[in-house]
């Protein structure tokens, strides 16, 4: 059994990746910015956690190190900021940047004595977005950040072999607190799940059973890889 770090830990990916980890019997370490909800996701796994924001100096440094020991690292953070180009500000750019990508590659900078420690092949497993390969309306900032993402892990999967695989997950909408403002809304949501050839929303279960492969040592041949898991929406069409 490995023990894992997992950032976003307190969030609807983040959390079910834990859940699905330590009922295998793996060890965990939690970080998310919510407190309260990291505490009693951490009480109920019986694993330790640090309630941290990844875009605050040091933050990522603060949580490797108090994790100690660890053989792998999820980072479940993201946003979803959805405007025209026209409406996106040089800020909007620069925060998504930030938060998806570039926090990315410094939490993986900071896990990295702990992951060239692993006794056996340690892994990185990063979150990009389906957006980025299909080209979505009013996606421009995330899928900027998010492309970067996927350069990200190609990047370091070839630096970091073979002692560490590097992979990543590309979701179709999946229920989330930053996805709220889409999924609470019933109409939108329906059109959505419908555009899907498994006509409905993901949930954080959906992505935890690859995640688990992915940062285990059933995934030991896997690395450099981009997966999406979208009910089919990035490559079957029902409809015309």
């Amino acid at each position: 059994m490995g023990k894992y770090l997992i950032y976003g830990g307190a969030g609807g990916i983040g959390s079910a990746i834990a859940r699905r980890l330590a009922k295998s019997g793996h060890e965990l370490h939690l970080s998310g910015r919510n407190a309260p909800k990291l505490k009693a996701l951490a009480r109920e796994l019986n694993c330790g956690f640090t309630a941290a924001d990844v875009l605050e100096p040091g933050a990522v440094e603060k949580v490797s190190e108090e994790a100690g020991a660890f053989n792998g690292l999820a980072f479940a953070v993201g946003s979803i900021n959805l405007k025209p180009l026209g409406r996106l500000s040089e800020a909007d750019f620069l925060n998504d940047f930030r938060l998806n990508a570039l926090s990315a590659a410094k939490a993986v900078q900071a896990a990295l004595p702990a992951l060239k420690a692993s006794p056996g092949t340690a892994s990185v497993l990063l979150f990009s977005s389906i957006a980025v390969a299909q080209g979505f309306a009013m996606h421009g900032s995330i899928s900027m950040a998010k492309g970067a993402v996927e350069g990200l892990t190609r990047a370091l999967a070839a630096e970091l072999a073979p002692k560490i695989r590097v992979n990543a997950i590309a979701p179709s909408l999946t229920e989330s607190e930053i996805a709220k403002a889409i999924t609470s809304n019933q109409p939108l949501a329906q059109a959505v799940a419908a555009l899907h050839a498994l006509p409905r929303i993901g949930v954080g279960e959906d992505m935890a059973g690859i995640a688990e492969v992915l940062l285990t040592d059933a995934g030991s041949w896997i690395t450099g890889q981009v997966i999406a898991i979208d009910g089919g929406r990035s490559r079957a069409r029902t409809k015309g």
